[in-house]
């Protein structure tokens, strides 16, 4: 049951979009809906003032209901291709145009989190705002050393007001599982703390001021994307400082034709910096709307903006190139094996039906151009079909899907012939090359060798006590009646099976750990013995797993 405060605003939800002449928006609610015809009773319905236009209407609104609303509405300008154009081009001045807060307020924030002056640590503090948003206002600002930098600091009493709508959301949620017939399968309470910690993360303006870094370390050689420098000494909780930037924001594309930069190279760069973010570096930006983008003149993206990032468990790393590589190659046996394999439908699904059921969602689309798919129409219609299957929603992978939808919105803004299939195929068949390579398990067994140098001196020992335990095991058995000689000659065949690979395991490592403690013959290549002294141990503890776990046949 909704408490009474959540009860308050949700009221209070539905007198600000009715304030707003969003009726439709309220009466269409199941709950309302049989209410609708007191719309007409209503004396604000008699005697309606003069209304801004409906896109206007549904920005306002946003803006009064608070930060989570705003940034559903930043999620939606970005798919001009969903949206009617009108209504996309003013949910964007959500982007960096909300009503800011005082300049003397945030002067004072400043002063509290740093415990002196600005004119201590300044010699310029701009007290206009650059940029406002539902989270933080920007201004700018000179160190002493001559520096432009940039001030970001948190609105007062943000959390609060986050922490109400999360808390209403937790309460939904709740109530979807358990009375909605779809409740368990959409997962809508760990969405939401999904949600929940995204949306606290980005109140640590330090945990901000840290993705930044690793960014701006993954990226600083690259010339498709910049990312500006941290100052940490007089980054707190709630005030950031970082180098400004300055750039033609990505969603003025007039001006980024004037200055000759190439929007089909800007569209695909996009999409091949995401895919880098997610692939290479498993962290990425899962903010990137446009009020967070800008361009240099050479084309070059800048990124601001660091509160939200995305990692990927190895495991779902995999699957998910794999089943992009499948949907590319328009593989669907092997889409259906791999959501069976990842968990991601119930086993019992049988994978001929799921198969037939996904051809019949893809086939139609693939027949278009592959300019014209929109990856969000295509999700959507996936996730329908899934439905029938019982196919679970992953709440690590909606970030994931809320960016690449964000990702694909942006690019066909700049250059609406985005292939957004084309463009990420090659580079999913060479990452998926590299995992199987040979310099991918050099590295990996690079990354490994400490642990397992470590452990090295006792798997001889180890192994030789599996091997007494193994002969006990041999020699002594139950006396068994003469219906149960079969048996026992199946138990001792397979005993002795195991003593032999057990035995085959001490040997070779034994030789591993000879090749790693004699010297290194000379002009040898440097990685030759220690790949060599991975090798054994790989066969050795593949025979420990068949000595120990495997039954023989």
């Amino acid at each position: 049951m909704l408490r009474v405060s959540q009860a308050l605003r949700l009221v209070h939800i539905n007198i600000v979009l009715l304030r707003h002449g969003l009726d439709e928006v309220v009466t269409a609610t199941r709950l309302f809906r049989p209410l609708r015809f007191l719309l007409y009773l209503a004396p604000w319905h008699w005697f309606r003032r003069d209304l801004p236009p409906y896109p206007v209407r549904v920005r306002l609104a946003l803006e009064q209901l608070g930060p989570i609303f705003i940034k559903f509405g930043q999620i939606l300008s970005t798919r001009v291709d969903l949206l009617p154009p009108e209504l996309a081009v003013e949910l964007a001045k959500l982007q960096d145009r909300v009503p800011p807060f005082g300049g003397a307020e945030a002067r004072a924030l400043i002063e509290k989190a740093w415990g002196r002056p600005v004119e201590e640590v300044l010699a310029e503090f701009q007290e206009q705002p650059l940029a406002s948003a539902s989270i933080a206002q920007v201004h700018a600002g000179r160190l002493r050393d001559g520096r432009e930098i940039i001030v970001k600091v948190l609105r007062p009493g943000i959390e609060k007001t986050i922490r109400r709508d999360v808390d209403l959301l937790f309460a939904f949620a709740r109530l979807v599982q358990r009375y909605f017939p779809e409740g368990r399968r959409l997962r809508p309470v760990e969405v939401v703390q999904e949600y929940e910690k995204t949306i606290f993360d980005e109140l640590n303006l330090q945990r901000e001021a840290a993705n930044a870094s690793q960014l701006r370390r993954n990226f600083r050689h690259s010339e498709d994307l910049y990312i500006p420098e941290v100052h940490w000494d007089w980054t707190r909780a709630n005030v950031m400082v970082m180098e400004r930037i300055y750039g033609t924001p990505v969603s003025q594309v007039a001006t980024l034709k004037e200055q000759g930069i190439s929007m089909r190279r800007l569209g695909t760069r996009g999409v091949e910096i995401f895919f880098t973010q997610v692939f290479r570096d498993n962290f990425f930006h899962a903010d990137m709307h446009p009020g967070n983008i800008f361009v240099e003149p050479s084309g070059r993206y800048i990124s601001v903006d660091f509160g939200i990032v995305g990692t990927l468990t190895k495991e779902d790393q995999r699957y998910l190139a794999e089943n992009l590589l499948a949907f590319f190659h328009r593989d669907y046996r092997r889409v259906a094996e791999l959501h069976l394999e990842s968990g991601w439908v119930p086993q019992g699904t049988r994978v001929e039906e799921f198969e037939s059921a996904i051809r019949t969602v893809c086939e139609p689309i693939f027949e278009k151009p592959l300019s014209e798919i929109s990856f969000g129409a295509f999700l959507v219609n996936l996730f329908q079909t899934a439905r029938r299957f019982d196919m679970e929603i992953q709440p690590q992978l909606v970030l994931l899907e809320k960016t690449l939808l964000n990702i694909e919105g942006l690019g066909r803004q700049l250059y609406p012939e985005l292939d957004l299939w084309t463009t990420a195929k090659p580079y999913m068949e060479r990452w998926m090359r590299d995992q199987i390579s040979l310099r991918t398990l050099v590295r990996r067994s690079a990354e490994n060798w400490p642990a397992l140098v470590e452990r090295l001196p006792e798997l001889p020992g180890a192994l030789t006590r599996l091997v007494d335990h193994l002969d006990r095991q041999t020699y002594t058995h139950p006396h068994s009646p003469a219906s149960n000689i079969d048996a026992v000659a199946k138990q001792l065949q397979r005993n002795n099976r195991r003593t032999t690979s057990a035995l085959a395991a001490v040997g070779l490592t034994g030789c591993a750990t000879a090749l790693l403690l004699l010297p290194q013959p000379a002009h040898s290549p440097p990685l030759l013995v220690p790949a060599a002294a991975v090798t054994l141990l790989a066969t050795s503890l593949a025979l420990v797993w068949r000595a120990l776990i495997v039954p023989a046949r």
